[in-house]
């Protein structure tokens, strides 16, 4: 039996009206569309259509090749809320997605106007996970973002890019035309080995005697290269927001300091290349020097008499002041600006503090100078001169990049100076009463200097709160590396019997670098060198 022309002809016009329906719903869907991506005034035009990324920046490895930062593709994720039938359930799926923050989107959602930002650098996987969402109105702004892989490690010294990838500290900013028109890796003077020793013995060390802060550096004493860099407290540069006790300051280039008897180094190199000192000659240092109304004292007392060689393994304040106002202020300042000491050090790194120092430059100054008090430069710039003496006499400066090339420095002392400070300084570290006998490793040839330095706090030096710091160069007969640590006020342990002076903080950290860094820098045991080994850390 046949269907009704009547029901044939009604079928056929609810056809006709669902037909005209969907055609109407999918021309307000496109129009709304076409507003949404076209029209919206308040959308970038940048995220209109996918949008290209920045020339990536170069990679930064160590003098090995291994990573140190490498730019990573990762995308930018912007919102239109007009797109959304229902945007506390958009701002949901988002946050659970992405990881931001959902009290965030559904506020930013909830006007439904302009193109909001959902979140910063997504990976591919994520990125991938959010297009599952099957959300209209979504675009993505292709960007790179830096990575670090040591992380904290070498944080400071390598410093950091900002949201849009240009560097805005450390060797990221001081590199920053090299990083961003270099075709290939950018190849940095750090060697990954010898920094993952320094960082970890110095971390271990600050903590065991309680420092607020601490720092350290390793550097090539023929070439200037950097080698490693540490400074405490550090941060992660993979973030962008700093962890409670974090700093993103570099103690090392940033911060100066009275760094106390270490500076002995250039009062005797002033004194023997004047000639104004024998090391055979005696001083008296019984009792405390007077100095106009000032009175020079000892950290302890030393017998009546030392001869010059003495007064410098066994740091006596007195013996020095007594050395150096042979040449007098005069000399002085002209020798230590010749060594780079009274001047901003200028290296790849472009935090760089000046150093400080009087503007009256009389006996009493230079007097205290010559110990270490009265003056404060930053450590890198003490290194490099320190380098400087040591070398052969040849001016010393430093580099944040891989060269290989032995340094052709003007000429600040003689070779025969440079011979007898090395002679010294092996002195500090070999004879018994020498302040830096702990720094003594088995098997290798070391010379170093201490450096116990009160700090200056409210215009009064402080008898409880100090500076320490030791400066090791090995194989001091021959010297290719100096190893520097600083530490800001240690409290004394257990280990150290209360102790907190450099002979007991400074010094045999630095020997436990050296005895994990030399047999990697492919320096040769001397089974002939005494076997003593460093005082172990000791928690307090």
């Amino acid at each position: 039996m046949g269907a009704r022309p009547e029901a044939i002809t009604l079928v056929k016009n609810r056809i006709a009206l669902a037909a005209a329906l969907c055609a109407a719903a999918f021309a307000i869907v496109g129009a709304r569309l076409a507003e949404v991506m076209i029209f919206d005034a308040a959308a970038p035009a940048a995220l209109a259509t996918a949008s290209a990324p920045h020339p990536m920046r170069a990679d930064l490895v160590d003098r090995n090749g291994l990573l140190i930062a490498r730019d990573l593709p990762v995308s930018d994720l912007y919102a239109s809320p007009k797109a959304f039938w229902d945007t506390s359930e958009a701002a949901r799926a988002l946050a659970r997605t992405t990881g931001a923050d959902e009290t965030h989107l559904r506020a930013a959602f909830a006007p439904k106007t302009g193109y909001v930002l959902v979140q910063r650098a997504l990976t591919p996987d994520m990125r991938e996970a959010v297009m599952h969402l099957g959300l209209p109105g979504l675009t993505f702004e292709d960007r790179y973002k830096r990575f670090y892989p040591s992380g904290r490690t070498i944080a400071h010294a390598v410093g950091q890019v900002d949201s849009d990838d240009k560097g805005v500290s450390g060797l990221e900013l001081g590199l920053n035309r090299e990083i961003t028109s270099a075709g290939s890796p950018v190849v940095l003077s750090f060697d990954m080995r010898v920094q993952y020793a320094l960082q970890h013995e110095v971390e271990e060390t600050a903590r065991a005697f309680r420092t607020i802060a601490a720092g350290g550096i390793v550097m090539n004493v023929r070439t200037g290269e950097v080698l490693a860099l540490a400074s405490f407290p550090d941060y992660e540069p993979n973030s962008h927001q700093l962890g409670e006790g974090d700093s993103i300051r570099n103690r090392m280039t940033q911060d100066v300091y009275e760094l106390g008897s270490i500076f002995k180094i250039f009062a005797f190199s002033e004194a023997l290349e004047e000639h104004t000192v024998r090391l055979d000659e005696t001083f008296e240092v019984g009792k405390p020097y007077k100095l106009s109304r000032y009175y020079i004292h000892d950290f302890e007392r030393l017998g009546p008499t030392l001869t010059a060689a003495e007064v410098f393994a066994q740091s006596s304040n007195i013996g020095t002041a007594q050395i150096e106002l042979r040449s007098g202020p005069l000399r002085q300042q002209p020798f230590l600006a010749r060594m780079g000491l009274l001047a901003p050090l200028k290296t790849e790194v472009p935090e760089m503090a000046a150093p400080l120092y009087p503007r009256h430059w009389g006996e009493v100054e230079a007097a205290t100078i010559a110990f270490g008090h009265g003056i404060s430069v930053n450590p890198l710039a003490f290194v490099a001169a320190a380098a400087s003496v040591v070398n052969g006499g040849t001016r010393v400066h430093p580099t944040f990049l891989k060269s290989d090339a032995v340094q052709d420095g003007d000429r600040v002392i003689s070779e025969e100076t440079s011979l007898t400070m090395r002679q010294l300084m092996r002195l500090v570290v070999n004879d018994e009463k020498g302040t830096g006998h702990m720094a003594q490793v088995p098997g290798y040839d070391i010379g170093g200097k201490t450096g116990t330095a009160e700090k200056a706090i409210d215009g009064r030096y402080s008898h409880t709160r100090q500076i320490t710091s030791f400066v090791g160069v090995f194989p001091i007969g021959d010297p290719r590396y100096l190893v520097f640590a600083m530490f800001d006020e240690p409290k004394g342990n257990k280990a150290s019997f209360g102790f907190a002076t450099a002979g007991w903080t400074a010094a045999p950290a630095v020997g436990r670098v050296i005895a994990r860094i030399a047999p990697l820098l492919g320096v040769p045991r001397n089974d002939t060198v005494a076997e003593t080994a460093p005082i172990a850390v000791s928690a307090p």
